[in-house]
């Protein structure tokens, strides 16, 4: 099998979940002795993956430029997989017309739009209610969403890491289920070995907030913990800290840092893990977003319990009242405004800061939901299972899939046109 990965950027998993998925899912391929080229217009980061090192052919590409077609027609690859559907309008045509046969895959990393549209609605003052279908077609029927869900409609498989969002597109938005793949995290299990070398409850101190800078729920929740939750917390335990983790730290953040207030932003971490597992308690008041969320994962194999909204749970938590932490909610009944839900918040962290019984339950529920859901070598028999059996039945799929037909008509490519018309304009 010769696979070409096109992504939105080059691999940083020490910088996003984002990075962490994309290497879980080349490592995947390279078990099974797959031929894997990633292709990337962006520009080459410092923190990326050195791709080469494990034997993954490295290839910059440039786009709305025809050097694209030449490229793709010589590798001639079996499957491609395009990170994020911004990939997918740019090169799915171009790998439509130049290597028909390829199997096209669309990694969504999270759905774009439901972000967008949660952002939009807590702008608003509200959380957006995925069971009402009012509030879904008022702000979700957007621009975004139309491009997004037309490029899943394209693709031959789609990997989706949340069930929430699967659930979404299946009943709101009529995606056929055999279009889509619900692929979570593939994560190593926790041995009885690698819990107990973990740090006591003694031996962890202060708290932690850690995310890329450049996405934008985690930008908020470092807001929400500077400006509403951090003073009601340092205010019942004065020696206690806040460590702000993430990558790519724009000067309005670094600018929040003042060790007075133990509010101190440390930017980029060298180590995600070992950091995290020092630390007592992860904070994430995340208001808006999607997918699920790579800080939670390894706060679990850190043994390092958390507290977040139900927008920072979704799509992990499958059972209810079984988070490693506490879940927070936004907006209770009783809430005049959003001052009682950042009582709350600050209340718990101060609660599970103090109470070592109730920390070890929560660590050893971290470490059952991982091992359950996340398990490594179950989900990657899982992928390559369905890409093999995907691509044996190609032909069929793709005659069923109506829609994808229609999408990909010569009347429905607007970005082929605009590309070439750029190109064009370019030369």
């Amino acid at each position: 099998m010769h696979v070409l990965i096109i992504g939105y950027v080059w691999p940083e998993p020490n910088s996003s979940a984002a990075g962490s998925r994309m290497m879980q899912l080349i490592m995947a391929m390279k078990e099974q002795g797959w031929n894997i080229t990633f292709a990337s217009p962006a520009q080459h980061s410092d923190h990326a993956v050195d791709l080469q090192s494990i034997g993954i052919t490295r290839q910059s590409i440039e786009l709305n430029n025809s050097s694209f077609d030449t490229f793709v027609n010589e590798l001639s690859p079996d499957l491609v997989i395009f990170d994020r559907f911004m990939m997918e309008e740019q090169f799915g045509w171009r790998v439509e017309k130049f290597c028909p046969s390829a199997m096209r895959v669309l990694n969504t990393e999270d759905l774009h739009s439901l972000r967008e549209a949660r952002q939009t609605a807590v702008k608003k003052g509200y959380e957006l209610d995925l069971s009402n279908q009012a509030q879904i077609a008022q702000y979700l029927h957007s621009d975004l969403a139309i491009r997004e869900v037309a490029a899943i409609f394209r693709s031959d498989l789609t990997l989706m890491i949340s069930p929430v969002e699967v659930n979404l597109l299946i009943e709101h938005f009529q995606v056929p289920k055999q279009q889509l793949m619900y692929l979570p995290f593939m994560l190593p299990t926790l041995s009885e070995s690698h819990t107990k070398a973990l740090p006591s409850f003694d031996e962890r101190a202060h708290f932690i907030s850690i995310g890329n800078f450049r996405h934008a729920p985690n930008w908020d929740a470092v807001l929400q913990l500077k400006q509403h939750i951090w003073p009601l917390v340092r205010k019942q335990l004065p020696k206690a800290e806040m460590h702000i983790y993430g990558a790519y730290p724009p000067p309005k953040a670094t600018q929040l840092h003042n060790p007075k207030q133990g509010f101190l932003v440390k930017g980029w971490a060298d180590d995600a893990q070992l950091v995290v597992k020092s630390a007592r308690i992860l904070l994430a008041p995340i208001r808006f977003g999607a997918g699920i969320k790579g800080k939670f994962s390894d706060a679990m194999t850190c043994g390092t319990v958390s507290i977040t909204t139900q927008i920072g749970s979704e799509g992990m938590l499958l059972e209810d009242n079984n988070w490693p932490g506490e879940v927070v909610f936004l907006g209770q009944q009783d809430d005049q405004d959003d001052a009682g839900f950042y009582a709350r918040f600050a209340d718990a962290a101060v609660k599970l800061y103090q109470d070592e019984a109730s920390y070890k339950a929560h660590q050893k529920k971290g470490f059952e939901l991982l091992n359950q859901q996340y398990d490594k070598t179950y989900w990657q028999d899982q992928l390559i299972e369905r890409l093999n059996r995907q691509l044996e039945q190609l032909p069929q799929l793709r005659q069923s899939n109506f829609l994808g037909l229609m999408l990909r008509h010569h009347s429905m490519k607007s970005t082929q046109y605009m590309a070439q018309w750029i190109e064009a304009k370019n030369s």
